[in-house]
This record gives C-alpha cells, structure tokens and sequence, in this order.
C-alpha cells in the first residue's frame, strides 16, 4: 500500500479547494530547495526515461504531462518538477488579477473518482506567474501556460486578452494553450464558434509570427476545446483552428455532462473532470486524429487515472497525455506508476511532429 493511500482520508477530511491549497504550498517548498528536490526526484523518478516525445517542434523527455489549472500562478512548479512529468502546463492566466467564483467552487465525488469544479479562473494575474517563471529550469523539462480573458472582458474584446497574454509568455513559455473552453467564465465557450473563434485564431496566429522573428524561435500554440462540442461543432473548431496555423489541440477541458453521475454533488454547477469524462474525450481525441490525418497533434487530457488510461489516449491518436484529477485521487506517485505502466522497451521513442497543412 501507497503511503498516500494511508494519508488520502486526511486529505479528505479538508475542503477540496483547502486539501489544494496545503498540497500546492509543500510542493512549493519542496522546490525551493536543492536537497528537498533531489529526496523528491529520487522518490518519484521512474525506473527508465521516457519514451521522448518529438510534438510542435518541442522534445518531451516523456509523454505524461500536467494540466492547466493545478498550478495557476507558477507557485510549485519546480517541486511539480521532480514527480516525473515531461511537461507542465500553467495557469490558466489571465492578464490582471482576480478572485475567480465565489467559494465553496470545488466538490469531491469519491464514489465517482471525480471532482466538480467552478473556480472560474482566479489567480494573481499575468505579471506574478511571469515573475515566477523567471530563472533556472530542469534540464529537460517543458513548460507550457494556459492563457484566457478575463471574467470583465466583453467577448468581442476577449482577444485583447489573448494578445497581451502572448506578448508576456512567448518569452517565457516552451508553448501557449488557448482556454476558449471553460465552462466556468460566462460566455467563453460561445469562442469556440467558427466565427467567433477566427476572430480569435487570426490576430494570435499574426503576432505569433513576427514574436518568432524578434525571439529566433518558434512558438507553438494550442488550443484547449471543450468536450461537449457536438461533432459539427468540432469539426467547425478543428477547421479554424487548421486554417489558422494552430499547432495542436488539448482534448479537452471539463464537461457539464452529468449522465451516470448519482453523487448529491451532481447538481452542483462547474465543470466536471476525473473518471467519468475519459470515454468522451477519448473519442474526441480518436475522431481529431482520424478527420486530420494525423496533421494536427493531440494532447489528451481528461479521466486519466493510471497507466491504461494513458495508453488508452496514446492509442486512439493523442502524442502527450496529461492529467490532473487522477492525482487527487492517485497522489504524486501516480505520474511514475503511470510511465512505468505503459511498458515500453528502454530503446523505444515516438514521434509525433507533424506540420500543419491547413
């Protein structure tokens, strides 16, 4: 037995949002010191490296990553650093502070190895998470944000965000998500619209371009789609996101889908993640990579709890996988019993970088 399985009814006993908050600040301290990263790394390391991933010009040293929203503000990224991820996303960001929802806006169902969220995108804004990312990295690490409007931005202005966002972190980031797909600012969701997200696509793909000329670098974005599209939906989304240049797609964000879930909680607004949603964002994630070909790479995020979730993602199309509720109910080792799960030969690697040929 896990020692987090011991100490998990203690974690518990604390509200979400609470249990978060301790388990972010001791990650937080872990990473500030050298010692303390080494006791961490050699705890959580897996037994083998890899297999690297090649996706959007980027190598990643494995393919499990971190999704947005655990780290919004860049506190623990380095302790994050040392559980084996091959990459972190941060965020979501958005250019000035705020409170996000008000609380309670996380609730646990542990019968459905579930977690119901409506944070609605608080954090201290643009200029503290690029702060925090400033300085040293571990070696081999990629380091992606999760960028958004925020809550008072009218949608036609919601771009605005977008642009500022790109213009602090394509200096600082490896990649940029796109977040048109939380369920939990008003509106936001109406961005994924053919029109409304073109207007979006179209100037980010632009002031990509000349950030790369002045950078000597390229830098790739996503974008994070939501998994209650319907089909026409998304192929009205992956069209866009094609014709715009886009490097890849995350999918998917939290459902307001509740079928199957018998938990009180059920009723609770916010987006649900954990469990139940990995059957639909594996089909998301299988019908991307069929309707493109395999032209525009796919990082699956959503109900992976283990190694044959992971496996399950790579195997319907995705190159990366990330996850974050399955550590709630998995704890830190989680990341190295899923990498160790997977199986592959010590020789193996994949590739997955593909050009864009909307």
């Amino acid at each position: 037995m896990s020692l987090y399985r011991i100490v998990r009814p203690l974690v518990f006993s604390l509200p979400p949002e609470e249990a978060h908050r301790l388990t972010l600040a001791l990650l937080r301290l872990a990473g500030g010191f050298a010692p303390l990263r080494g006791l961490l790394s050699r705890a959580f390391a897996p037994r083998q490296p890899g297999p690297a991933v090649e996706a959007f010009g980027l190598t990643f040293r494995n393919p499990l990553g971190l999704a947005a929203g655990y780290d919004k503000d860049g506190l623990a990224w380095r302790g994050l650093a040392c559980l084996g991820f091959g990459h972190l996303e941060l965020g979501t960001v958005t250019p000035r502070p705020q409170a996000g929802n008000p609380k309670p806006r996380v609730f646990r169902l542990a019968a459905e190895q579930a977690v119901i969220n409506r944070m609605g995108f608080p954090g201290q804004g643009a200029d503290f998470l690029a702060r925090h990312l400033r300085g040293s990295r571990p070696d081999g690490l990629v380091l992606g944000v999760n960028i958004g409007k925020n809550r008072d931005t009218p949608l036609e202005s919601a771009v605005d965000d977008y642009l500022t966002l790109l213009r602090i972190f394509a200096p600082l980031a490896d990649y940029l998500a796109v977040n048109v797909s939380s369920p939990n600012t008003p509106g936001l969701r109406s961005l994924q619209t053919r029109p409304a997200l073109e207007e979006v696509l179209a100037p980010l793909a632009v002031e990509r371009r000349e950030l790369e000329g002045k950078l000597g670098r390229r830098i790739p974005l996503l974008v994070k789609v939501s998994p209650d599209l319907s089909w026409g939906e998304l192929d009205d989304a992956i069209g866009v996101i094609l014709a715009a240049g886009i490097d890849g797609v995350i999918a998917t964000n939290t459902t307001t889908e509740r079928t199957g879930i018998h938990s009180p909680l059920a009723a609770e607004s916010g987006g649900l993640s954990g469990a139940p949603l990995r059957e639909r964002s594996t089909q998301i994630v299988r019908w991307i990579a069929a309707h493109t070909q395999g032209r525009l790479p796919v990082i699956a995020s959503g109900g992976v709890m283990g190694a044959r979730d992971v496996l399950e993602k790579l195997e319907a199309g995705a190159c990366l996988v990330q996850m974050y509720t399955g550590l709630i109910f998995g704890g830190p080792g989680l990341v190295k019993q899923a990498l160790e799960g997977l199986n592959f030969p010590p020789s193996s690697s994949a590739s997955h970088d593909q050009e864009i040929q909307g």
